[in-house]
């Protein structure tokens, strides 16, 4: 399809900048059959049914923006370093994007706060390898130290404070691995939780480490030639058997944000529509015409123009709906992207 079909006004001013406190205090568009309803995050329990199951990611983010610098060797001077780790390849190497990319050369070796990497491979879609001298535990407690929370660019820059080690992270955050919050999660707190419960409303989780595919434009005009990194996921099968006797029960499967609807619909792809326990990586990209088997409801923030997630909304909920839904959320002011407001679709 045409990129382009998936654009759309968004004025910059309307791209939070902070997240609203309390986290359950936000907006929260429900897109329903008889038209739009402008609502609260607080309202979600009167807009399931008991009985529905609540899908999220427990992902954790990582502070995977880093500043090192190359040595200089041979007449070379030294270069000052921003790498961005998209994702775990192993016995300490990492899948990056740095700049300056231009100047670093295989074998380069880059000085970081707590630890040292060298250039292991350059790719040709910009990204590289490098290769850590500490692995494990041991570098995860560095990069707390010295890394920083890998905000979005439209979000101060990508400049990311000590308020952010919080604000971007979810109460589900268990596993290390996201260089991306999943940020319809963002908006929970343990009071909607005991809401939700009093309603009869379950939940379960799933882990999707989030990489940095999700800070990357579209910068093809057709949706064939775009292509999506992958990353790694999990099911677990308590989670997949929940879905199970969800459906049995005639009870609706939710998914909390786009990462976990895309893990879960790839899942129920490889499986004739079942959702089974499942270990591996996902390069899923859902775009209109896409069958979705697993996923009943999605609850999402306003995405960007052009992005694969309003491309991933449009096809669960129809384009011309979301436009119009979008178009509504701009008339109204409401808040777009990670920090901002969200909404609720139904297939």
């Amino acid at each position: 399809m045409r990129v382009d079909l998936f654009d759309f006004d968004l004025p910059d001013e309307l791209i939070a900048q902070r997240p609203i406190q309390p986290r359950d205090a936000a907006r929260l568009l429900d897109v329903a059959p008889d038209g739009l309803h402008d609502r609260t995050v607080r309202d979600l329990p009167s807009l399931l049914r008991q009985g529905d199951l609540l899908v999220f990611n427990d992902t954790k983010v990582i502070p995977a923006r880093l500043r090192g610098v190359r040595g200089g060797t041979a007449g070379r001077q030294d270069v000052a370093v921003e790498a961005l780790l998209i994702r775990d390849l192993g016995a300490g190497r990492w899948l990056s994007f740095a700049r300056p990319t231009k100047r670093l050369r295989l074998g380069d070796r880059i000085g970081f706060t707590d630890f040292g990497a060298t250039v292991e491979t350059k790719n040709d879609d910009g990204s590289l390898v490098l290769a850590f001298d500490t692995t494990g535990p041991r570098f995860l407690a560095a990069l707390e130290h010295s890394g920083a929370v890998p905000l979005p660019p439209y979000i101060r820059s990508g400049v990311a404070d000590a308020q952010d080690r919080a604000d971007y992270q979810t109460m589900f955050a268990r596993f290390d691995g996201s260089v991306a919050a999943p940020t319809a999660g963002l908006h929970f707190t343990p009071e909607l939780m005991a809401s939700l419960a009093d309603a009869g409303i379950a939940t379960a989780s799933v882990t999707l480490h989030v990489g940095a595919g999700t800070f990357q434009p579209v910068r093809v005009d057709d949706t064939d030639a775009h292509t999506m990194h992958a990353e790694w996921g999990e099911v677990p099968a308590i989670t997949a058997q929940a879905i199970a006797e969800t459906r049995a029960r005639g009870g609706r499967v939710v998914s909390i944000g786009t990462t976990a609807l895309r893990l879960l619909e790839t899942v129920a792809r490889d499986h004739d529509g079942a959702v089974a326990a499942w270990i591996g990586e996902t390069d899923i990209f859902i775009t209109p015409g896409f069958r979705f088997r697993a996923v009943d409801l999605l609850l999402t923030n306003f995405h960007l123009p052009r992005s694969t997630l309003f491309m991933l909304v449009s096809a669960f909920a129809g384009l011309e709906r979301m436009k119009a839904a979008y178009a509504h959320a701009v008339r109204e002011r409401y808040r777009f992207y990670s920090y901002g407001d969200c909404c609720l679709l139904r297939r």
